[in-house]
C-alpha cells in the first residue's frame, strides 16, 4: 500500500520558521512553529526533523512550496517546486481557512501586512516594515519588561473594562507612556489592553487608512494568539474578527496549497530533496558584483564546493533558476564569480 500523497509548505521569516504538511484535501497533517534566531538554514533543517517526527511515519511529498523573507534560500535547501511571496501565500491560506474572506490582518514578529481580496483574488495590500510599534517583537519586549509571559498577555488584557491611553505611533513613546501609567496607579490589565488598542490604532492608521474595510476579516500571524489584540481590532472595526485554527502557520499553509495547485496544473516529479536535506551541510557567502555603480551584493549558496545558486543583483546578471533546471552561468558572464 502506497503512502498518501502530501504537500509541504515552508514559511521562513525573520522571527519564526513554519513548516506544514497538508493532505490532498488541504487538511493539516502536521505543522512546526519554531524560532528562526537569525539562522534560516538551521531553522529549516531542524524544522524538517521535527516535522518528520510529528508525522510519525513515511509520507509521500509530491509538491513543495516556500514563502517568507528567506523563501529563495529555503527553496534551494529543500528543493521547492514553487516559490511565492508572502502576500500571495497568506491570502491563499486565509481564503482556504475562511471562505469568502475580504480582508486579512497579518502581524508577525518584524512586519505587519493587510491584504484586501475580492472573490479570492488579491486586489490591494500594504506592508509596514519600518515602524517598530506594531510587530510582535514589540509586544514580546513589553511582556518581558513587565515580567508576564507573552502567552498570558491577552488574558490580562481581557480583564480590563477599558484600556489606558497609550501613544502607539512610536515604540519609545509607547513604552514611556506605559511606565508613566504604572507610576500613576493604572491597573496592569488596563495598561496591557491600552497597549493593544494603541498597536491596533497604529496598524489601521498605517495600513488601512482610506481603504474600504469589509468582512469577513481574518486575523493571522503569531500576534493573533493575543486575545487582547483581537478584542481591540473588533472594537476599532466594529465587526467580528475570525482567527483560523492554524493562525500561526498560515503562510506555510498557503505555500503548500500553492504547491498543490502547481503540481496539479503542471504534473511532474517533485524537486523535493527529501527529509534527508536536514543533514546536508550548506555554506552561504557573498561578493560585490562591481559591474556598475549599484555594487550589488550577490548571495551564493554552496554545497561541497559547488555553487548551488546565486541571487541578489538588481539587473539579473547573476540570477539563476535555482528552483528548477539550474544553469549556473549568468547571462553576459562566464562561469566564474568575479569576486
Amino acid at each position: 500500500m502506497s503512502n498518501q500523497e502530501s504537500f509541504l509548505g515552508i514559511d521562513v521569516g525573520s522571527v519564526s520558521t513554519n513548516l506544514v504538511v497538508l493532505d490532498p484535501e488541504g487538511e493539516v497533517q502536521a505543522f512546526v512553529y519554531r524560532r528562526t534566531r537569525g539562522e534560516p538554514i538551521v531553522a529549516v533543517q531542524e524544522g524538517l526533523k521535527e516535522l518528520q517526527a510529528k508525522l510519525g511515519g513515511p509520507v509521500d511529498i509530491v509538491g513543495v512550496g516556500t514563502t517568507g523573507s528567506a523563501r529563495h534560500l529555503s527553496g534551494i535547501i529543500i528543493g521547492a517546486d514553487i516559490v511565492k511571496n508572502e502576500i500571495t501565500a497568506h491570502a491563499v491560506g486565509a481564503s482556504h481557512e475562511v471562505p469568502g474572506v475580504r480582508m486579512v490582518l497579518e502581524i508577525g514578529g518584524q512586519d505587519s501586512k493587510i491584504i484586501f481580496l475580492k472573490d479570492g483574488i488579491v486586489v490591494e495590500f500594504a506592508m509596514n516594515t519600518v515602524c517598530a510599534a506594531g510587530p510582535g517583537s514589540f509586544l514580546a519586549h513589553q511582556s518581558a519588561r513587565l515580567g508576564i509571559p507573552i502567552e498570558e498577555f491577552g488574558t490580562h488584557a481581557l480583564k480590563a473594562d477599558d484600556g489606558a491611553l497609550i501613544a502607539g505611533r512610536c515604540s519609545v513613546f509607547a513604552e514611556s507612556d506605559m511606565i508613566h501609567k504604572q507610576q500613576v496607579g493604572y491597573q496592569l490589565s488596563e495598561i496591557i489592553y491600552g497597549l493593544c488598542q494603541a498597536l491596533v490604532r497604529n496598524y489601521l492608521n498605517n495600513l488601512a487608512k482610506g481603504k474600504d474595510v469589509a468582512g469577513p476579516i481574518c486575523f493571522q500571524g503569531g500576534v493573533a494568539a493575543n486575545a487582547g489584540m483581537k478584542r481591540a481590532f473588533e472594537e476599532a472595526l466594529q465587526t467580528d474578527i475570525h482567527i483560523p485554527d492554524n493562525f500561526s502557520v498560515m503562510g506555510a499553509i498557503g505555500a503548500a496549497l500553492l504547491a498543490r495547485e502547481e503540481m496539479m496544473l503542471q504534473p511532474r516529479a517533485t524537486d523535493f530533496k527529501g527529509f534527508e536535506a536536514a543533514d546536508v551541510e550548506y555554506k552561504t557567502t557573498s561578493f560585490a558584483c562591481g559591474g556598475c555603480e549599484n555594487n550589488c551584493e550577490i548571495i551564493k549558496i554552496i554545497v561541497e564546493d559547488e555553487t548551488l545558486a546565486r541571487w541578489g543583483g538588481r539587473c539579473g546578471k547573476w540570477e539563476v533558476d535555482h528552483i528548477r533546471r539550474q544553469n549556473l552561468a549568468p547571462v553576459g558572464a562566464d562561469s566564474t564569480d568575479g569576486e
